[in-house]
Formats: C-alpha cells, structure tokens, sequence
C-alpha cells in the first residue's frame, strides 16, 4: 500500500471511530430527538448526531456549577472553535465531527453562534420571569436555530423549511419550558414570563413559591396557547416543505405535540411531576409520521 492509500486509510479509520464516539454519546443521552433522527440515511444521521452533541456540550456548559465568568469563557472557547470549523482546522472532537457536514449540508456559522449566544444567556445569569421578548430570543437562539442547521441537514434548505424552523423551534423549547418548571426551579431559572404572571395576579420572584402559586396552571395554559399557535405555524409551512426530507421535523413535532397534551391534561397540578409519553406511543407516531 502506497503511502497516500495507507493515509487515507488512517483518516477513514480515524473519522469511524470518531463518528462512533458522537454516536454513542447520543445514543446513552435517550433525547426525544432520536427517534426523529433514525429517519434519516446514515451520512445525514450522522451529521445530526454531531449537531445535537455540539448542542449538549455547549447546554452542559450553561447549566454548570461553575462561576458565571467561567461559563461565559468555556463559551467563548466555543466560539473560536466554531470559527476553527469554518477555516478547516477545528480541534476538539465534536468539533471535528462538524467539519465535514458543515461544507456538505451548508451548515451557517450564525445558526451554530445563534446558539452560543443563548447559552450565555443561561450562563451570564439565571434566567428568571423575563419579558415575552426575552423569552421569544432566548427560543430563538437555543431552539430555533438549531432547527436552521437541521433543515440544511434534512436536506431542505427552501424558505419553508427554514419558517418550520423558525416556529417549532419555538414550539419545541416552550414545551420544554413547562415540562421542566420544577427541574428549572432547582437552578433557580423561571421561564415563565412576566406578562402572563401579571395576567394571572402572580407577584413576587422566587420560582419554587411561583410554582405553588394556585393561578400557575392559568399562566401554563396560556404559555401553552401560544406553543400550540407555533406548532401550527409549522404545519402550515410543512406543506410547503419537501415531505421526505422533512419527515424528522414532523416526527418531532408529533411527539413534542402529544407531550404537551398530555402536560395540559395534568394541568399541572404537581409540577414535579414527570411527563413520558409511552415507547409504543413514540413507535406510533414514527409510523404514522415518519413511514406511512
């Protein structure tokens, strides 16, 4: 063997098992985005699997132990890494691993620093009652642009896919927001906004009293109102959109959908309670959203 065949074999041998390696951490994290994920053909599934690894490291930063000052520099690092990516020499593991989807699939900086920008919101402080404008850029930046670097992925790069972007990723993050209220509460976030709270007579700052507040299942059910006007959002752009390639994103929906159904049936009488939707739910709306 020659040795530019025996090199090239190496990089082959090296991007396996670094591919395995981003694999296996998406696989042991059991997201509800991974069943979506299954959908797509090996190369695209494996560009979702670095994207949604970028996304845990950049989020298990934000959500650390560590001084606010600290967090915002590890983003930092972050950032010059993503601009490593961009001129070809990234360095950390997953940042490799978004090399070659990155040219491939057109990934766009600004969606990978969109996302940056909002973990240092969750990093510079802790997010407590904002305005239904913060609220709106906060799902903006952690939710919706990695919806833009997934549609590129999906293989659906028309303005639709990227306004189904826009809005589940909206959508996604809200249902999240009141999945997790007691979770967040716990780190001292609340991101319950202020406007419904005042719609709601609920004074005061402290999350784990807000939580106990007899009005929080009226101010839930309207943050509830307005995740179900961005689904919708994004079903009507869907029609516009490629039905094979978007067949994750719809996936996601479903499943993101019927969580907060089932969050709006409990009315959240106990917000500490743990909402799941059954695997052979999850099975069903696979099938019914992403096969048939």
């Amino acid at each position: 063997m020659s040795d530019a065949a025996f090199g090239a074999a190496a990089d082959r041998v090296d991007e396996d098992a670094l591919r395995d390696t981003i694999r296996h951490r998406v696989e042991a994290a059991g997201t509800s985005f991974y069943w979506g994920m299954r959908l797509l053909p090996r190369d695209r599934r494996n560009a979702m699997y670095a994207v949604y690894t970028f996304c845990r490291e950049v989020d298990d930063i934000a959500d650390g132990e560590e001084p606010a000052a600290e967090k915002l520099a590890a983003l930092a690092v972050w950032r010059e890494e993503i601009d490593a990516i961009y001129c070809g020499f990234p360095r950390h593991l997953v940042s490799r691993a978004l090399l070659g989807p990155t040219r491939r699939y057109g990934l766009r900086r600004d969606d990978f620093l969109s996302v940056i920008a909002g973990m240092e919101m969750d990093a510079r402080e802790d997010i407590q009652i904002p305005d239904l404008a913060t609220l709106d850029l906060y799902c903006a930046r952690v939710a919706s642009a990695v919806g833009h670097l997934s549609v590129h992925i999906f293989g659906d790069q028309s303005d639709a896919a990227h306004a189904v972007a826009d809005a589940l990723g909206r959508a996604l993050q809200l249902t999240n927001i009141l999945r997790d209220l007691d979770e967040d509460a716990t780190r001292k976030r609340l991101y319950l906004p202020r406007e419904l709270l005042d719609r709601h007579g609920i004074g005061g700052s402290q999350p784990a009293a807000i939580l106990r507040h007899p009005a929080l299942p009226a101010v839930c059910r309207d943050l509830a109102a307005i995740a179900e006007d961005h689904f919708r959002d994004a079903s009507r752009a869907m029609t516009r959109c490629s039905r094979r390639a978007m067949r994750p994103a719809a996936v996601m929906a479903a499943t993101y959908r019927a969580t907060l159904s089932a969050l709006r049936q409990t009315e959240w009488r106990d917000p500490a309670a743990r909402i799941s939707l059954s695997k052979p739910l999850k099975v069903w709306l696979v099938l019914r959203h992403g096969l048939l």
